[in-house]
């Protein structure tokens, strides 16, 4: 998948492209339908996906909490998987956030993309004070020659699927709710770093992830499946894992441990997703270690059974 960033000092050469255009966060089962119309049924045609990096939102907002389900680099690895041939990525700056409405079709989607085709879910806005919407491009788009597709929003249950609706189901402890939406488990990605090694001195040895610039899904243990993207331990493994801030120890910073089982190698600096696939507790605080790895060896159990019921692996 090529990666192409709007710069108006660099040409491109991606012509006639058909893209869906969108914030896609989390990439849930509507932001995959929208994706597939794009997709064009001459198996020559190039297709792709339009998004704004950073998100408007934390854009216009940069102290609020956290609300993206997914990172950048997550996001890319997803897409990748859909298929397409290319990602725009349009940096969202001051500049691109003034630009009316018609000046953006015309200076952004049709004189630098070229595009040919576009494709946007009913409920999508743009420009300057979200001025534009679905309507309005599909108007301008054709007078361009830009040929637009609004996509219909999506329901499950007659419940509509959005990433507003993901992460309450997160927050209450439903990653099996959040899975129903997205299509998928839902993952956290990123690079293992170097922990206390604490687990490992209790007889459970963990490897950790930073929680950094995402949505925390409710503090407590999963049972959850780990997939080791790099090096020389690729693989799925069944897991448990411990999201929050590590009471016992007084630590206040959100991380994520994960245990997994028959796995004891070193694997720093190696990409991994982690799938949360059932919660199992609350984080609590424990009195002692004999305590807390009483409670690790009752998690442990229980996640096994869970994944073996659900044959995952």
């Amino acid at each position: 998948m090529q990666i192409i960033r709007y710069n108006e000092e660099i040409k491109v050469t991606a012509k006639k492209l058909s893209v869906a255009m969108g914030n896609f966060d989390g990439l849930h089962l509507g932001h995959r339908s929208i994706i597939e119309l794009a997709r064009p049924i001459n198996p020559l045609g190039k297709f792709g996906v339009l998004t704004f990096e950073p998100h408007p939102r934390e854009f216009f907002s940069p102290k609020q909490e956290s609300f993206r389900l997914m990172t950048q680099d997550a996001k890319q690895m997803t897409l990748e998987k859909l298929g397409l041939d290319v990602l725009l990525e349009v940096p969202f700056t001051r500049e691109i956030s003034e630009l009316e409405p018609s000046v953006f079709i015309k200076k952004v989607l049709l004189e630098y993309f070229k595009l040919e085709h576009i494709v946007i879910g009913e409920d999508f806005k743009f420009g300057c004070q979200r001025k534009g919407d679905a309507q309005l491009l599909k108007a301008l788009g054709n007078s361009y020659g830009i040929r637009v597709t609004i996509a219909p929003l999506i329901k499950s249950n007659k419940v509509e699927i959005s990433s507003t609706a993901i992460r309450e189901a997160l927050k209450n402890g439903d990653p099996q709710k959040a899975s129903k939406m997205l299509g998928d488990w839902y993952s956290i990605v990123g690079t293992v770093i170097e922990g206390d090694k604490r687990g490992r001195n209790l007889g459970y040895p963990t490897i950790n992830l930073e929680l950094s610039g995402l949505h925390l899904p409710k503090f407590g243990v999963y049972s959850a499946i780990v997939k080791i993207l790099t090096g020389n331990h690729k693989g799925s493994y069944s897991s448990v894992v411990s999201i929050g801030e590590r009471p016992t120890y007084g630590t206040n910073h959100p991380n994520l441990e994960a245990h997994l089982f028959n796995f004891s190698d070193d694997i720093y600096g190696e990409k991994i997703a982690v799938s949360l696939i059932s919660f199992q507790r609350d984080e609590i605080a424990f009195k002692s270690s004999t305590e807390l790895i009483l409670q690790m060896n009752t998690d442990s159990t229980i996640a096994q059974e869970v994944i073996q019921k659900l044959e995952l692996l």
